[in-house]
This record gives C-alpha cells, sequence and structure tokens, in this order.
C-alpha cells in the first residue's frame, strides 16, 4: 500500500520520512551525481519539502521501498525555480496540474528496461489514484526522455515543454502528463489487480491533498 503524507500526519511518519530523505539522497546524490544537493548528514532535503509537498511512500513492515512527492503548480515549485531552462514556455499553472519529484525506488526494487517493477508500478498508480480523487488530471514531470514510451504505453498524454538538456549527469526533459480513467485501467492491468494502493482512508481525507 501506499501511505500518503502531508503536514497534517507527517509526525506520524517520522522514521518512514528519515529513510525516505536518505534513499533520495542515495539516488539522486550518489547514483545521477546532483552534487550541488549533496549534504553530510546524507539526507536529501529541499526548499520544497515544506507543508505543501505531499509525500507518498511505498513501504512494506516500516521499510521504505519507494518514494514520491507532489508540489502543486499554483506555487513556485522545481521546473519554475531550479530547471525552468527547460521549459520553452510560460511553465504550466493550474489547480489541477501538479508536479511530480523525486520519484525513486530502491535498489532490489527497481524497474527492469521498460517494465514497471511492483514498487513502481504501485507509486505510479497512487499518483493517479489519488488525484482522480481530487480533481487532479495532469502532471509536471523532469525525466529521462526514456520515460515518454512507457508513460505513453501506460495511457499517459504527454506534452513535451522543451528539448532534453542535462542535468547532473542525466538527459533530462520536462513534461506534462495528462490522465483519466483510462490510464488507472491500464496501470491496474499492467499490475494485474484492481486494489486501489492508496488506504481508503487517505482517498478520503481531504486533508491529504496538501
Amino acid at each position: 500500500m501506499i501511505s500518503i503524507v502531508t503536514s497534517a500526519n507527517i509526525r506520524s511518519f517520522a522514521s518512514e520520512m528519515e529513510q525516505a530523505y536518505r534513499l533520495r539522497h542515495q539516488v539522486f546524490v550518489t547514483e545521477m551525481g546532483w552534487k550541488d544537493i549533496e549534504r553530510q548528514d546524507g539526507r536529501e532535503i529541499d526548499q520544497f519539502d515544506d507543508q505543501h509537498a505531499v509525500h507518498m511512500l511505498a513501504t512494506d513492515r516500516g521499510e521504505v521501498l519507494g518514494y514520491q512527492r507532489m508540489l502543486p503548480t499554483t506555487r513556485p515549485y522545481l521546473l519554475t525555480e531550479v530547471l525552468p531552462q527547460l521549459c520553452d514556455g510560460p511553465a504550466p499553472r493550474a489547480p489541477q496540474i501538479w508536479e511530480w519529484t523525486r520519484y525513486c525506488v530502491k535498489q532490489g526494487h527497481r524497474d527492469r528496461g521498460r517494465m514497471l517493477s511492483p514498487i513502481g508500478s504501485a507509486l505510479l498508480t497512487g499518483i493517479v489514484e489519488w488525484g482522480l480523487a481530487r480533481g487532479i488530471d495532469q502532471i509536471v514531470i523532469e525525466m529521462n526522455p526514456l520515460w515518454l514510451l512507457r508513460l505513453v504505453q501506460l495511457h499517459f498524454r504527454v506534452t513535451p515543454l522543451g528539448i532534453p538538456q542535462i542535468v547532473g549527469t542525466q538527459e533530462t526533459v520536462a513534461v506534462t502528463a495528462a490522465f483519466d480513467e483510462r490510464t488507472l485501467e491500464r496501470l491496474r492491468t499492467v499490475r494485474g489487480s484492481d486494489e486501489p494502493v492508496i488506504r481508503d482512508d487517505a482517498l478520503a481525507d481531504r486533508r491529504l491533498v496538501g
């Protein structure tokens, strides 16, 4: 199951969030070479980890296996403040558009080629479940261009915002990806299950929007 963590309940997830920050540092600093965000304590935390962020955790018996963060585009967000060079025109801003950032999966649970791992597919399904329950139907992503085909195959409608550029050591492109019930159906087919990945209480609680 995917846990939704916001300012309303983050104190209840102190241990899990500590693991998430360290997983982020391992993936984005150690593996991807984003040395400008390196920290001596081994925790990757930035200015967007504030009261407006929505964190999603994929856990198994208290161990964080995957993580992602959602940011509202009605406020300053990663694309507008840190990576504006990836966007050729005005950055998207709307209540129904959120930015998907810091997606990472622990070693041993990662995707293989174009195949999403169970953790990866659960995290993506979590975005769509969470979004559709709140009138959110688009995400902004800064990603490796190899993800483009994967998202299209999962029935996201992807629109590039600019041309790919090197960020750290990785080629990166900014896109919007729209989704609807067909996307959710496709993701559930890929997962082989119609069961929701987000706990019922998280979907029902409006405070967990961010």
